[in-house]
C-alpha cells in the first residue's frame, strides 16, 4: 500500500484522474463527431438530464472533452448507432458496444428481482408491442388523450407506464429523440446485428466494471467500483476480483491523507501524465469527473453538492452551480442561466474559493474559458452579478467587459 502524504503525490494521484477522464489535455478523443464517439467509448457512460438553465449536461460532458462538438452530434451518434439510451446510475448514453452489460438490469426488472413499476400491465404491456410490431416505432405522445401537464413519474398513464416498462425490460429501444420527446422501436428492429447480445455472466460483468472504471478514472475505490449499483452478486464479485488482481500483483492500493483506499493499475502511479496548462475548464454538474462527491472531496479536497434540490432559502451557491476546474485543482463554482430570447449569459454568482494561483492568471484563465462557454451557450453577451471574494469584483468586471459582443 503506497501512502500519500506528500503534496507532490496527491498532486501526482489528481492528474492521474484528470487524464484519465480527458481533462489535461486539449483534444485528446481528436475532434466533432469522431472524436464524441471515441469519448464515449472511452468514458462509458454520459448522463442524460432534463435541466436547462445552460446547455444540457449530455452535451455539456462532451463539449468538455472535444473541440468542435455541436449538441447536434449527440443525435447522430443516436441515429448512427453508436450509442444506445438506458440506465447506468442514472439515465445515460451508452456506447453501443456495451450493450450486453445492461442485460442483467434489464432481466432482474423483467424477473420480478427488482421493480421499475411496482404493478406490471402485461395486457396493455402486449397490446403495446403488437402496435409497434405492425406500425412502427412509437413515441410516448402519441399514446397520450389528456396533454394536461402531470406533477411527476407517477401521475403518467397507464399506456405510458407500459411503454416505460417496455423500455426498461428491454423489450424496446429508444430508436429516436427530439429533444426528450423519444421515439420506441422493437430492440431486434434498433440493434445493429453485429453487437453482441449474450448475456454476460456475473465474472464477465465485473470484469467490464472494474476494467471500465480504471480505464475512465485512473483510481478507484471499491465502493466506486460498483457506484450506485445495488447487485448484491455484482459487488460480491467485484470484490474477488479486485482481491485476486492485487494477488497477483497487476492492481496496487494507494491511501490518500483523509484515510480512503484507491485501486490503480501496477505502475501508473509512475507513469508519464500530460503536462498541465493554465485553462479553465466549466465543468457540468452530472460531469462524470465529478459525479461520485465522496471522491471528488477524498482526492480534490473539494466539497461539492448540487443545490437545485435544495429549498431557495437553504441554497449557499446557488440553484445550478457549474465545478470550475483550473489546471488540476477544483477552485470554485459559478452559477449562471442562458437566456436564450436574448442570446445572453447571466453569470448569477461566482464563488473562487482560497487558492495558491497568480490572481490575474485565474482571472485570464477564467474569462477564456467564459468566452468559449458563451459560444457553446449561443449567447454573445454576458454579465457578472455577485463575486466572492468581493476584492475580485471590480478587475472580472473589466475582464469581462471584452465580451460584450463576443
Amino acid at each position: 500500500m503506497i501512502e500519500i502524504k506528500h503534496p507532490k503525490e496527491q498532486a501526482r494521484l489528481r492528474r492521474l484522474a484528470l487524464a484519465a477522464q480527458g481533462l489535461l489535455q486539449a483534444q485528446p478523443y481528436g475532434r466533432g463527431l469522431a472524436g464524441a464517439r471515441k469519448a464515449i467509448n472511452h468514458l462509458g457512460y454520459v448522463q442524460i438530464d432534463t435541466i436547462s438553465v445552460v446547455e444540457r449536461a449530455h452535451h455539456h460532458v462532451f463539449y468538455s472533452r472535444v473541440p468542435q462538438f455541436e449538441p447536434a452530434m449527440t443525435h447522430q451518434l443516436l441515429l448512427n448507432r453508436d450509442i444506445f439510451e438506458y440506465w447506468a446510475h442514472a439515465a445515460a448514453f451508452l456506447p453501443i458496444a456495451d450493450f450486453r452489460f445492461s442485460l442483467p438490469y434489464k432481466h432482474a426488472i423483467k424477473s420480478g428481482q427488482t421493480h421499475w413499476y411496482r404493478t406490471r400491465d402485461t395486457k396493455l404491456m402486449d397490446e403495446l408491442l403488437a402496435r409497434i410490431r405492425a406500425e412502427g416505432p412509437i413515441r410516448s405522445r402519441d399514446i397520450e388523450t389528456n396533454t394536461t401537464k402531470r406533477a411527476g413519474w407517477w401521475d403518467w398513464k397507464p399506456a405510458k407506464k407500459a411503454l416505460e416498462q417496455l423500455y426498461m425490460e428491454g423489450d424496446l429501444m429508444v430508436s429516436d429523440r427530439k429533444g426528450f420527446q423519444k421515439a420506441y422501436d422493437l430492440t431486434e428492429r434498433v440493434l445493429p446485428s453485429h453487437i453482441n447480445s449474450q448475456m454476460p455472466s456475473i465474472e464477465e460483468f465485473a470484469t467490464h466494471m472494474v476494467d471500465q472504471q480504471l480505464r475512465c478514472h485512473g483510481l478507484v475505490s471499491l465502493k466506486g467500483l460498483t457506484y450506485q449499483r445495488r447487485n448484491a452478486d455484482l459487488r460480491k464479485a467485484v470484490k474477488a476480483l479486485v482481491n485476486e488482481r492485487l494477488a497477483q500483483r497487476t492492481l496496487e492500493q494507494v491511501q490518500v491523507s483523509s484515510g480512503e483506499v484507491f485501486l490503480l493499475a501496477a505502475g501508473a502511479f509512475e507513469r508519464s501524465l500530460p503536462r498541465l496548462n493554465s485553462r479553465m475548464l466549466i465543468l457540468s454538474p452530472f460531469d462524470n469527473s465529478v459525479i461520485q462527491r465522496e471522491r471528488l472531496k477524498a482526492l480534490f479536497q473539494y466539497d461539492y453538492r448540487i443545490e437545485c434540490y435544495v429549498p431557495a432559502a437553504k441554497r449557499q451557491y446557488g440553484y445550478f452551480c457549474l465545478p470550475l476546474l483550473y489546471r488540476d485543482e477544483f477552485i470554485g463554482r459559478m452559477d449562471c442561466k442562458a437566456h436564450r430570447k436574448t442570446s445572453h449569459l447571466e453569470i448569477k454568482s461566482l464563488h473562487l474559493e482560497p487558492h495558491h494561483f497568480d490572481e490575474d492568471q485565474v482571472i485570464a484563465a477564467f474569462v477564456d474559458a467564459i468566452t468559449q462557454f458563451c459560444h457553446f451557450q449561443k449567447c454573445d453577451s454576458v454579465s457578472l452579478t455577485k463575486v466572492h471574494p468581493k476584492h475580485l469584483t471590480q478587475r472580472l468586471h473589466r475582464a469581462l467587459g471584452i465580451l460584450s459582443s463576443i
